[in-house]
């Protein structure tokens, strides 16, 4: 291994053997670390350390180093101020190391609390849904690569009940898929097909985000469903619950940090995942 490589690894070393302070860290090596190289036990230092001498060998290689994350929202502020500390420093010494990561649209301010220059380090692009377009192409060019069709009311009534949201095109194009007995695929298949969906995201998708909230959580989204789709305004939800904004901010909050809700505009909140107002609606049907 060449020298930068080599002491990549000892930098690597030295920030495993502090597991113990970073409890989340199961890192085994067999390299002898460089004394004051990644191992103050300070986290931003030492993963900045870490993230230069990776870029300075990846450098020295003529290649570079791609960090890719999902769920960026749930790495504890602390940490995610040392990740992005790390970056800034690789960026101020022009090293090939850059970050792909993803996470729900509160990320960007989480972002720029952890560090104020986060928001001209990185570029944030927003993914929505896909459009109307895109949504029909997703169910309709991989059937068509099976050598069968479906047809255009079909076709509409799925991107109607997905909200063109990617995981819920799958679903409905699976269970169309399965519900049809012949080609092309109806209109009338995706009415049974729906049947079939959304038993089966009431039993796993929807259930398993359920059964992580508090009784409190769950009478917030409750209230909110009552109202719609969303987004609603904190007092609405406030006034559908009989009760001040206040006394429910610490259970709006909570429900940000669990990735159930997410704040488009101040003082807005809406699902995270499209339909979960209707599944409130059917799991809590009293109220």
């Amino acid at each position: 291994a060449s020298d930068g490589v080599k002491r990549a690894l000892r930098a690597l070393a030295g920030f495993a053997k502090l597991k113990v302070k970073y409890d989340d860290l199961e890192v085994g090596l067999d390299f002898d670390v460089e004394p004051g190289l990644a191992d103050s036990g300070d986290l931003e230092a030492d993963l900045a350390d870490l993230i230069v001498a990776i870029g300075e060998a990846a450098q020295e290689r003529g290649s570079a180093v791609v960090l890719v994350i999902d769920e960026l929202q749930y790495v504890p502020e602390e940490q995610l101020a040392a990740l992005i500390s790390a970056l800034h420093r690789a960026s101020q010494k022009q090293l090939p190391v850059t970050m792909i990561a993803a996470g729900l649209p509160q990320l960007v301010g989480q972002m720029g609390r952890a560090k104020s220059y986060a928001e001209r380090l990185f570029e944030f692009v927003s993914v929505g849904p896909l459009d109307d377009h895109a949504a029909r192409d997703a169910i309709r060019l991989p059937i068509e690569r099976e050598g069968e069709a479906v047809d255009d009311a079909a076709l509409d009534a799925i991107r109607e009940q997905t909200q063109g949201y990617p995981y819920f095109l799958q679903e409905w194009g699976k269970h169309s898929w399965d519900a049809a007995d012949a080609s092309p695929i109806t209109q009338d298949d995706v009415v049974a097909a729906t049947r079939s969906a959304l038993a089966e995201l009431d039993a796993s998708f929807f259930r398993v985000r359920f059964d992580r909230l508090t009784p409190a959580e769950k009478r917030y989204l409750r209230a909110m469903a009552t109202l719609g789709a969303g987004p609603h305004r904190s007092g609405d939800v406030a006034d559908a619950m009989g009760v001040k904004v206040s006394s429910v901010a610490p259970t709006r909050n909570s429900l940000i940090a669990k990735g159930m809700l997410y704040s488009p505009a101040h003082g807005d909140t809406a699902f995270t995942v499209p339909l979960f107002d209707a599944f409130m609606r059917r799991v809590m049907p009293e109220g």
